[in-house]
């Protein structure tokens, strides 16, 4: 993991730890978590046209940066107990989609790889 994430999951960890949270941060409850704040996420764009949810007041910006941090907290918390680093993962999915997704085949297109 880079030093970001590292930091990051050291702080989240000793955040858990003197609340005593750790023991209700299974994996399953983790996750259960993030799918929460990925909806809270949602529905700041629900209803909205493509316009509208890239002009976005100030206000609602700093909305969804907190529900985009919840979402990053919960999903570095979720990767240590799973033992994931998240910077590999990550560059591990681009190099796969690379692959998946020709810029030559796919270019300016929103179809799936399984369509081309």
């Amino acid at each position: 993991m880079t030093d970001v994430f590292n930091d990051l999951k050291q702080r989240l960890d000793n955040f858990a730890s003197e609340r005593d949270w750790d023991q209700f941060h299974s994996p399953k409850n983790l996750t259960m978590a993030l799918i929460v704040e990925v909806a809270e996420l949602v529905e700041h764009f629900q209803w909205l046209s493509q316009a509208e949810s890239k002009a976005i007041t100030p206000e609602k910006k700093a909305e969804v940066e907190a529900e985009l941090a919840d979402i990053l907290i919960y999903l570095v918390r979720l990767a240590d107990k799973l033992e994931v680093d998240l910077y590999q993962a990550a560059l591990s999915k681009l190099e796969k989609n690379v692959d998946k997704y020709p810029a030559e085949k796919v270019r300016g297109k929103s179809t799936k790889y399984t369509e081309y």
